[in-house]
């Protein structure tokens, strides 16, 4: 007797090996022989979901502690990181419209079944490490606003699942929406704030040329160097998780993928929209690093984090200018402050949970709902925030800001880990004739622009973890602590080195072999049937 061959039911979570980020894969249509501006408009918008993890919590510190411990030296190094993510972004967008595959799909169907599992884990950790920066700035920004007790403040951040659930039933052409307006209001606030204090526009113009001083050892100032700050910059910029999300939702437009003037087209208009939308991320960077030298009298910010920056911005005593004075008075400029730290926590609220689906999709083929998806990792990430709160909790007021602001720095070495795993197997498939064809694969200058990128990405955040390392032991840590935490690193250091091996050597043997791209759901449970 032959046994059904329908589908089985959907468990909550359950096998996917479809199209990336199925539900809206395709979903949108864009009009043929319309104008360059109506058909921009058409396809803007997956470029600022990705943005927005250039401008998320964990980028604030550093920009604004750049600026106030080295003017505008670290100018170069935010224009450095934007040109390099519009290039990866690029080529993450580009391998997605056309192999029709996201790249942890596509690096799934080239490596191996326990490598796949690897790196899976090694992002889920990478985007977990992203949501502790979310975390802590909503947190603090509802704390800030509201005067909700930090405790409190943590546990109402994971019920932001209810708004994610919402978003889910308007359609994906609204939630890019709704975060463009988010970047606005984020954009709008620190436009506001640093065009009130006068910046000295030369000395900003001049610090996005680079020089050796950009990335020297020295001069050490607050604990930090100019390296260890351009580190800083690069390792918050650049964020691997961007990389997975780009290259699933520029598949969201309808392509017809047997007319390459078409995918062509595709892969055009979606690297304008990543450019401009990566664009304003420099801004919004730009302005948080000129807001640290402007707005603040030098040196007169003592505690770098969102705490202290909030208090600065009501304190006349440390503002640079009469015009800042007075408008602090007010209170505008601190709750135009918290604002925009939540409105950055909530956008990144929808991208970390879309990729999260994503890298679990791609990597091991499994499914779940996205609130599910969204509530797990939240759960995750709370729990070292409410350690970190109840330990500090009979410490002084500045003890615990700095102790949150330590925990969200040191949350980012995990991105450090990270970052190479989704850099070279992009470049190397984007590289290859047989997965993107002749006329799509990178061109010459696209391939020395990304392996130099690769490569310099990888030694910097190795260079500087060491130093990242360090920090987990606090302000001041013993020489045996400094000697622990540099073999800490080393080690580390060899183990990605070795996974990056494996890595490239499973990509290049299958260099040359055109992988199956997906079979449907139901296609998988039919062949699982006995009949």
């Amino acid at each position: 007797m032959v046994k059904d061959k329908s589908p089985k039911k959907q468990h909550l979570i359950h096998y996917a090996n479809g199209p990336s980020l199925e539900e809206i894969n395709g979903s949108i249509t864009v009009p043929k022989d319309q104008g360059f501006w109506k058909t921009l408009f058409m396809y803007s918008g997956p470029g600022a979901l990705v943005a927005v993890g250039y401008m998320d919590p964990g980028n604030w510190s550093t920009s604004i502690t750049g600026g106030q411990n080295f003017q505008y030296l670290l100018m170069s190094v935010i224009l450095m990181s934007s040109l390099i993510a519009m290039l990866l972004q690029y080529m993450a967008a580009k391998l997605g419209i056309v192999s029709q595959m996201d790249l942890a799909q596509a690096t799934r169907a080239r490596t191996s079944k326990s490598l796949g599992i690897v790196l899976w884990i090694l992002t889920e950790f990478a985007i977990m490490a992203t949501d502790i920066a979310e975390v802590i700035g909503a947190a603090i920004a509802l704390y800030l606003l509201f005067h909700i007790p930090l405790v409190y403040a943590v546990f109402i951040t994971v019920f932001d699942v209810l708004l994610l659930l919402l978003l889910t039933k308007v359609g994906f052409r609204k939630i890019e929406a709704i975060v463009v307006c988010l970047i606005l209001v984020i954009l709008f606030v620190f436009a506001y704030e640093v065009a009130l204090s006068h910046p000295d526009w030369a000395g900003v113009f001049k610090g996005l040329i680079p020089t050796g001083e950009t990335f020297a050892g020295s001069p050490n100032i607050g604990g930090q160097n100019p390296l260890s700050g351009a580190l800083g910059i690069i390792g918050a910029t650049v964020m691997p998780h961007n990389l997975y999300l780009h290259s699933a939702i520029s598949q969201t437009r309808k392509v017809d993928h047997n007319d390459q003037d078409d995918i062509a087209r595709t892969v055009r208009f979606s690297t304008w929209d990543s450019n401009i939308q990566l664009s304003f991320a420099f801004v919004v960077n730009s302005l948080l690093l000129i807001m640290g030298v402007a707005v603040f009298k030098t040196g007169a910010v003592k505690d770098p984090s969102f705490f202290g920056l909030f208090q600065a911005l009501s304190d006349s005593s440390v503002l640079s200018n009469g015009i800042l004075i007075a408008v602090a008075k007010s209170g505008a400029l601190s709750i135009l402050f918290a604002v925009a730290l939540l409105a950055s926590g909530q956008n990144s609220t929808i991208t970390g949970t879309l990729t999260g689906q994503v890298i679990m999709e791609g990597f091991i083929h499994m499914k779940m709902p996205l609130w599910l998806r969204r509530l797990v990792t939240r759960l995750i990430s709370v729990i070292p925030v409410l350690i970190c709160v109840a330990m500090t909790s009979k410490e002084t007021p500045i003890q615990q800001h700095e102790a949150l602001n330590t925990l969200m720095n040191n949350s980012q070495v995990f991105l450090a880990f990270d970052l190479p795993f989704s850099m070279l197997p992009l470049l190397m498939m984007t590289d290859n004739n047989k997965e993107m064809g002749d006329r799509f694969k990178n061109t010459l200058w696209v391939k020395i622009s990304g392996w130099f990128s690769v490569i310099a990405l990888t030694i910097l955040n190795m260079k500087g973890l060491p130093d990242n390392i360090i920090a987990f032991f606090g302000a001041n840590p013993s020489a045996s602590q400094v000697s622990l935490a540099h073999m800490i690193a080393y080690l580390i250091i060899v183990g990605i080195v070795a996974l990056l091996i494996w890595t490239v050597v499973d990509l290049y043997k299958s260099r040359n072999k055109m992988p199956k791209r997906f079979e449907t759901t139901a296609e998988h449970y039919n062949e699982s049937e006995d009949v």
